[in-house]
């Protein structure tokens, strides 16, 4: 018992370690965060988007040469995407007074739009946060392998291993995972805010150079034309990546909650909209160019500082950070939306469970295991996880600007003072529907072109998949809710009676060997009101003859049957045998009672047949079959009055020349 005690501690133990002691239901308010934090856990996805953005931009102009008026287009593009991140963000603000309990482009669109395009917007965001993951960890581990080279052929385990630390950091809760993220977050922001104060300091001054020693990126095939803009405006793009995070979140904040999460979400894009444009002017200043081999982040950094200088480190080591805690705002809202899902039926009711520390641990766990399949098949390159990326996000966007346009309109259609409550939130008149509404139509607009360019830009370098893939997604969905529709509709008590008629029972013990187990599971049958035998599986024939004997010497009463198992199965002959019964005496009950042997460890009940979990699942789809196992604990050094009565009997048998080997 003392053993058995000490590994239970033992475990305990290293479950608090590493996820912290458990939460009671009750804490569940209190673990909210504040606005600084909220910044932290939802603003570092689309604040790391700029480490890349800019990178982007350049790799899509390079394709009609690098000369020094195809990348200057950048700064007009940058210009573009910053109108249409502030056209985003004030709809997504809108969005957020409209729905305060969160939920994002899924709530808004399973209510203004239907539950087709709900699951749609869903299935987009889902797999948008599962590539905010495996980009961002793959972006933060191609920043470090750019400062230290020789770690570039370790990059895969790398970037599984920071998704592993994260997700047991995520399991420690939100409130807490928002704390210890901030330190990286926030020196990101001091850092890069520091270089690009720097370098236009040094560029007023006539004193920033241009970049030296670039491995350029050689793919001049392509005229500079609309088609070609177009396509690195989609490409940076990918700046808005993480817009939408805050309005699904909204639950997590403090009240007053949709206040807070709108100054989170202004605070945020204002630093998004600095960084970004920031970055994209001196970048184009210093001349940086597209390269498979270093960031524009680490070119902008070592021609500002210095190569190997502290502050060039700093500034690799703040936007490593960033990136690889990007993936926490996915952290925060895959679960929530996935328990959202889960709640309506279009996924596994497993996501709507909390864990110990309150957080939807299966919700995290199922996030982590994708983005490290995702990071393993792509090899954790970026450039090749950057064409599934910006789809799913984009038609998010477009989605939920699409749904607030026709919620108002719906409410431009109430008078003054009325009211009329909506499946999600109550509508209230408000005299600027109109203005509201165009900005949430331009913003689909925009968005949505976004998306179309992007699809057909980036078709076949990987963008088919993700094309493919949430069709995929929201055909399982509906597949899933038309189970747990069809199995309530199995359930209900409404409109039919329910069978009462007492049935015959007939009791049926499986005997594998006549041992202390053996006769505690005739003991328990003795206990029940109904009449009882025992079978034995043949599937080792030699046996019969020694299990007959034990089984008239030992227990002395009741019937032993043998069932012939000539080709060694277990679970088939069973089934026969049942069926058997049943045809024998119709609408009766068959009840079987196994036991198995139930081990102190993991690895020790490994050791073991395990046939209990194999017959409940072949006799769970029988009709009127019960099923109740019956575990024998065997304790190591346990000294029990039940070991005690193993050990007198294998003495028995010892003497009595029947002990098998």
């Amino acid at each position: 018992m003392a053993s058995l005690d000490a590994q239970q501690k033992a475990h305990f133990s290293l479950s608090r370690w590493l996820i912290g002691k458990p939460l009671e239901t009750t804490a569940l308010p209190h673990q909210v965060i504040t606005r600084p934090i909220g910044l932290a856990v939802f603003a570092s996805d689309a604040l790391s988007s700029t480490a890349y953005a800019t990178e982007e931009i350049l790799i899509i102009l390079a394709l009609a040469g690098t000369g020094a008026a195809t990348l200057g287009l950048s700064i007009p593009i940058a210009f573009a995407i910053a109108a249409l991140l502030i056209i985003v963000t004030i709809s997504y603000r809108q969005t957020i007074y409209a729905y305060p309990n969160g939920g994002g482009a899924y709530i808004v669109a399973r209510d203004n739009l239907g539950e087709l395009p709900a699951q749609i917007a869903g299935a987009a965001l889902l797999t948008d946060y599962i590539l905010t993951v495996a980009v961002s960890v793959s972006s933060g581990v191609a920043q470090i392998t750019s400062g230290f080279p020789e770690l570039f052929p370790y990059k895969v385990y790398m970037a599984i291993g920071v998704i592993v630390l994260m997700t047991i950091v995520n399991l420690r809760g939100v409130k807490e995972s928002g704390r210890i993220f901030a330190v990286p977050t926030y020196f990101f922001l001091g850092t890069m805010f520091l270089t690009l104060g720097v370098g236009f300091v040094r560029y007023l001054l006539g004193d920033l150079p241009t970049v030296v020693d670039v491995e350029v990126v050689h793919n001049s095939t392509q005229a500079l034309g609309l088609f070609l803009v177009l396509r690195a405006f989609s490409s940076g793009c990918a700046a808005l990546t993480g817009i939408e995070a805050i309005s699904n979140g909204i639950t997590a904040f403090k009240e007053p909650r949709s206040h807070n999460a709108a100054v989170t979400l202004v605070w945020m894009s204002a630093l998004l909209i600095s960084l970004f444009l920031g970055i994209t002017l001196i970048a184009h200043q210093i001349h940086a160019m597209p390269s498979e081999t270093e960031t524009v982040i680490s070119q902008l950094g070592r021609t500002i500082y210095g190569q190997g200088s502290i502050f060039y480190m700093m500034t690799l080591a703040g936007t490593a950070l960033i990136l690889l805690m990007a993936a926490n705002t996915s952290y925060a809202d895959f679960p929530r939306l996935a328990a959202l899902h889960a709640g309506d039926g279009f996924l596994p009711r497993q996501l709507t469970y909390r864990g110990s520390r309150l957080v939807f641990s299966w919700g995290i766990l199922g996030l982590a295991s994708c983005a490290s399949l995702l990071v393993l098949v792509a090899q954790a390159s970026t450039t090749r996880l950057i064409p599934l990326y910006a789809i799913g996000v984009f038609l998010s966007f477009t989605m939920s600007q699409t749904g607030m346009v026709v919620r108002l309109r719906k409410i431009g259609k109430l008078k003054p003072g009325e009211e009329v409550q909506g499946r999600e939130t109550v509508m209230r008149y408000d005299p600027h529907w109109r203005l509201k509404s165009f900005i949430s139509g331009f913003g689909a607009l925009c968005t949505g072109v976004v998306m179309i360019v992007f699809a057909v830009t980036k078709f076949t370098t990987g963008a088919w998949f993700v094309i493919v893939l949430i069709p995929t997604l929201v055909f399982v969905f509906f597949r899933i809710h038309y189970h747990y529709r069809d199995v309530a509709r199995s359930l209900s008590l409404e409109g039919k009676p329910v069978e009462v008629e007492k049935r015959p029972v007939q009791t049926i013990i499986l005997v594998d060997d006549v041992h202390a187990e053996t006769v505690r599971l005739v003991d328990f049958a003795k206990s029940l009101d109904h009449p009882w035998h025992a079978i034995h599986i043949a599937v080792n024939p030699d046996k019969v003859d020694s299990i007959r004997e034990k089984w008239e010497k030992r227990v002395g009463e009741g019937e032993l049957v043998i069932v012939p198992s000539p080709y060694r199965l277990l679970a088939e002959p069973l089934r026969q045998y049942i069926e058997d019964l049943q045809e024998q005496t119709p609408g009766s009950y068959v009840h079987i009672i196994m036991g198995h042997l139930a081990m102190d460890t993991f690895w020790e009940q490994a050791l073991h047949q395990n046939s209990a979990v194999m017959f409940n699942l072949a006799l769970g789809r029988m009709e009127r079959v019960g099923v109740t196992s019956v575990p024998y604990q065997i304790h190591r050094n346990h000294k029990s009055e039940h070991a005690v009565e193993a050990a007198e009997a294998v003495l028995d048998e010892l003497e009595a020349d029947t002990v098998e080997v």
